[in-house]
């Protein structure tokens, strides 16, 4: 596969300046390095994203391109595998097509149970029930479900290292909204919780498959109580500053508590903080209060089904929202 030649000037200035802020893994590629260092540097302002389902990868990027008559700084789709093959090269090919043209690439990971072969069913297995003893067996070196777990992470690190050959930096955000209930991943408290699992997935692609140009982005969702729905304080699901550059959340309905916000300022330690995923876009006024936001991604077609075309364009227009066209003016190729 051809390697992408492009190399971003906010890259290039960076590179001949030692960066300021240092990501968790050491090892981390330059562009990593600098991508993380301009995250830092946004000062209140905030990339607009876009996420796209990956079988059509361009298709809601594209039509929030046509909306609010800009393209979305970040673009993202999702290593769901629900076909009969892989959908892992047809990511990696949009991922290079997008970086070439000025975007900044998320990646997410919404995969099946380990028990579970692909395709995975999205009831069953994404959203199944795992056994406390299936929890602790995935957990434990040597035994047959960590083993497919190993296989599980081992499928998707061959195509994580084509984009670090090609020298693209990727927000990666796997095992995302583990403060709710619905995964199977999900609210698992404690040191042997979700936290475990985390550090396993981070020593597994950064320590045995070498994957440096991953920054990690630990993705909760807003804190909500709603009976048989319900996602709970970030806190209890955190696996630490060792192991986590950006901290995110999903907020799909407009409820951008300050309460919220504040919580995961407080947790973050002066990290930089994202919206994951969005429904309903923060009005500007949220914006104005809530400024530590680095980007946000609105979920696929909810860019159409949840937003009107003026409230796209409202949040497009502002003045501290970052689009590709201001990215990509400091990109050559």
């Amino acid at each position: 596969m051809k390697k992408s030649t492009c190399l971003p000037i906010f890259f290039s200035i960076l590179l001949s300046v030692q960066a300021q802020h240092k990501p968790v893994n050491e090892n981390a590629t330059e562009e990593a390095r600098m991508l993380l260092d301009y995250i830092y540097s946004l000062n209140g302002r905030i990339m607009a994203g876009q996420h796209s389902y990956n079988e059509n990868p361009s298709s809601f990027y594209d039509k929030a391109q046509k909306i609010s008559g800009k393209a979305p700084a970040v673009w993202g789709t999702d290593f769901y595998w629900n076909g009969e093959d892989d959908p892992g090269d047809r990511i990696v090919q949009e991922a290079i097509k997008k970086h070439q043209e000025g975007a900044i690439i998320t990646l997410m990971w919404h995969v099946g149970q380990p028990k579970h072969d692909p395709p995975f069913h999205w009831r069953e297995s994404v959203q199944g029930e795992i056994s406390e003893k299936e929890w602790i067996d995935l957990l434990t070196p040597g035994s047959v479900l960590y083993q497919r777990w190993a296989t599980q992470v081992d499928q998707v690190a061959v195509h994580l290292k084509k984009l670090q050959e090609a020298k693209i930096p990727i927000l990666w955000r796997p095992y995302h909204e583990m403060n709710g209930v619905w995964f199977w991943w999900g609210d698992k408290k404690g040191k042997n919780g979700f936290a475990k699992l985390w550090k396993q997935l981070y020593d597994r692609l950064v320590n045995h498959h070498q994957l440096n140009n991953l920054i990690w982005v630990w993705n909760a969702n807003g804190p909500r109580d709603i009976p048989g729905d319900q996602a709970y304080d970030y806190k209890n699901y955190y696996p630490g500053q060792k192991y986590v550059d950006i901290l995110a959340t999903d907020v799909y309905h407009g409820d951008y508590e300050q309460k919220d916000y504040g919580q995961l300022l407080k947790l973050a330690k002066k990290k930089p903080i994202a919206l994951g995923e969005v429904g309903q876009l923060p009005r500007t006024l949220i914006l104005e209060a809530q400024p530590k936001w680095s980007w946000f991604m609105v979920w696929s077609n909810w860019i159409e089904t949840a937003n009107s075309p003026e409230r796209v364009k409202d949040v497009y227009q502002y003045e501290k929202t970052i689009t590709r066209d201001e990215v990509h003016s400091v990109y050559q190729h």
